[in-house]
């Protein structure tokens, strides 16, 4: 066997770049679609990103990662999915299942990824976020189990409520259309903005038809709300992104805590639905260990789904 067919050679090193380059794509045409969405709706861009999505998991199942038929590599954000996932993995190896837990500090990757046979499977995300991503990529990832919902809320060093929110003051909410509607949606339950289809959770901020008090809201990228609440007058934040740097999500001044929406699934791809090692995870997420563990751990800052 030549050097070129050995792990860590030339060939294994070209089948890690495809991988890559694949999800890059993937990354980068979403981003682009995301954009030219908000302007003018469907475009040939799905198209395109749909193309790369089929090559790069052709290429996928065609490269082997190493042999490991056991192996499961699973994506997630830090806290406290990936932090649920470890409380898992000891489960998994009594059942002969070695899993692998992928850190993600975005949104995007963990479904790029996901598309691109880089990840078996990812949880990190809700229902209303990945029929968005589905839509928009012409992919068709797979919910599987619900584990936890996090509460949404928004926080502020300068007000004890939204009602004591000042004329003119600054909104801090996400930039991607899911959350940014989910946000809008709050802003609008609270009375203080107006949305020209009610409760529209696709609403975005084109779709503010009355601010009475003038708010000046602004879209963050969902990891950077949690340290922006010192720097704006009200930030929405996720109780992941909170809990990580040290938030206590229970001092929001408003939340949407609870709310069966917004569980947060074990998705995959839907050839990998019935393969055991998916079950057997899902099982394990759905397991009386990580029930007590999220009521132990979190102290009511998330809570069970299942």
């Amino acid at each position: 066997m030549t050097d070129d067919a050995t792990p860590g050679g030339p060939a294994s090193r070209e089948g890690a770049a495809s991988h890559d380059d694949a999800a890059q794509a993937l990354i980068a045409q979403s981003a682009e679609r995301r954009a030219k969405s908000r302007r003018r709706g469907i475009t040939i861009a799905a198209v395109a990103i749909a193309a790369v999505a089929v090559i790069a998991v052709v290429v996928a199942l065609l490269i082997p990662r190493g042999g490991n038929e056991n192996k499961l590599v699973v994506g997630a954000t830090p806290v406290p999915h990936a932090e649920v996932l470890e409380v898992v993995k000891p489960i998994l190896a009594e059942q002969g299942i070695e899993l692998e837990i992928v850190v993600f500090q975005d949104f995007i990757q963990p479904n790029a990824q996901l598309v691109s046979g880089q990840l078996d499977a990812n949880y990190y995300q809700y229902l209303p976020f990945l029929d968005n991503f589905n839509a928009e990529n012409g992919a068709d990832l797979v919910p599987t189990v619900p584990v936890h919902i996090e509460p949404f809320g928004a926080f502020s060093e300068k007000f004890a409520s939204l009602d004591e929110v000042a004329d003119g003051s600054r909104i801090a909410i996400p930039n991607d259309p899911v959350n940014a509607g989910r946000a809008l949606t709050l802003l609008e339950q609270e009375g203080l903005i107006t949305l020209a289809k009610p409760g529209d959770p696709s609403s975005t901020v084109n779709d503010v038809v009355g601010n009475p008090r003038n708010l000046d809201i602004v879209e963050l990228e969902g990891a950077q709300l949690a340290r922006s609440v010192d720097q704006v007058d009200v930030a929405f934040v996720f109780a992941n992104y909170a809990l990580d740097v040290g938030l206590d999500p229970l001092s929001a001044i408003f939340t949407d805590k609870g709310n069966p929406l917004y569980a947060e699934y074990l998705v995959t791809r839907p050839e990998l639905v019935d393969d055991p090692r998916i079950v057997a995870l899902g099982e394990a997420l759905n397991s009386e260990a990580v029930r007590q563990f999220i009521l132990e751990e979190y102290q009511g800052s998330i809570d069970v789904a299942f």
